[in-house]
């Protein structure tokens, strides 16, 4: 459902010629599974998902999502994908049954049978009660909701969340998680991008951790546990990143700018 292959991005630099924000980056994620995008701020993350929701052209390598090529069919990709982040504006004056009515239009849903989507979406996330608050008299929770509902209404296969619950209170946030596993449930293929292991762990079916652009390690939870011989997670995550730190110091001094050996580009 979502296929990428050696992504990389990069933008010129003043000081160091071309800054690498992806660097090879691989994996796929099939229909019915949550994968987990994890990394700190800065690791590449949102750069990845802007690519592949056709926000951002990838300086080479490619991507495929719902069998579309983000480079040359970005028109379907946006079709067939639906994304979330934790600053996603949402209009003043518009109520939240306009606002995602708003966005069923946009994506050319006849009237009659977007109507009845909209129900089914109002119903699914229990927005009946906010049909007619305006933005400018949402809480942070109610934003969320209609944010998640504009991009659902057309049922697009493939889901992207970033840092969505990022601000979020904790009763919201887990409603929000709550969310994205009923989704799941209903076969989409989801993409969560996130830096808090609770979260990771709830969720996701399989994860990559990225930093510096690159991908350290990837797969199910257990399948990394046993391979870096780490059962707290979260003392995985930061080793490996301690690890890319320090093989990074050496390859700057020794000029070799090879991927660190003992930090294989893993694949999914």
């Amino acid at each position: 459902m979502v296929e990428a292959d050696k992504l990389t991005k990069s933008y010129p630099d003043l000081h160091i010629g071309q800054f690498v924000a992806l660097d090879r980056v691989s994996f796929q994620v099939a229909p019915g599974e949550i994968f987990g995008l994890l990394g700190p701020n800065g690791a590449g993350k949102t750069t990845a998902l802007r690519i592949l929701s056709t926000v951002l052209r990838p300086t080479s390598g490619s991507a495929r999502v719902n069998g579309f090529d983000v480079s040359t069919h970005p028109y379907e990709v946006r079709h067939s994908i639906g994304f979330v982040s934790s600053n996603t504006a949402i209009y003043d004056r518009m109520t939240s049954w306009e606002m995602v009515e708003y966005f069923g239009k946009l994506y050319g849903i006849d009237a009659e049978p977007l109507e009845e989507r909209m129900n089914h979406v109002f119903d699914q996330l229990q927005m009946n009660e906010i049909r007619d608050v305006a933005g400018a008299r949402m809480s942070t929770g109610m934003k969320q909701k209609v944010s998640i509902a504009r991009a659902i209404v057309h049922d697009p296969p493939v889901l992207v969340f970033d840092e969505a619950s990022l601000g979020l209170d904790v009763m919201v946030a887990r409603a929000l998680l709550d969310i994205i596993g009923e989704l799941r449930e209903n076969g989409k293929c989801i993409i969560f991008s996130t830096h808090i292991m609770r979260e990771v762990e709830r969720l996701c079916d399989r994860v990559a951790i990225l930093y510096h652009g690159r991908i350290l390690a990837s797969g199910t939870l257990p399948e990394l546990a046993e391979q870096f011989q780490e059962r707290d997670f979260e003392e995985l995550f930061f080793r490996l990143l301690q690890e890319s730190d320090e093989e990074r110091l050496r390859n700057e001094e020794t000029g070799s700018l090879s991927f660190p050996p003992n930090l294989p580009e893993t694949q999914s």
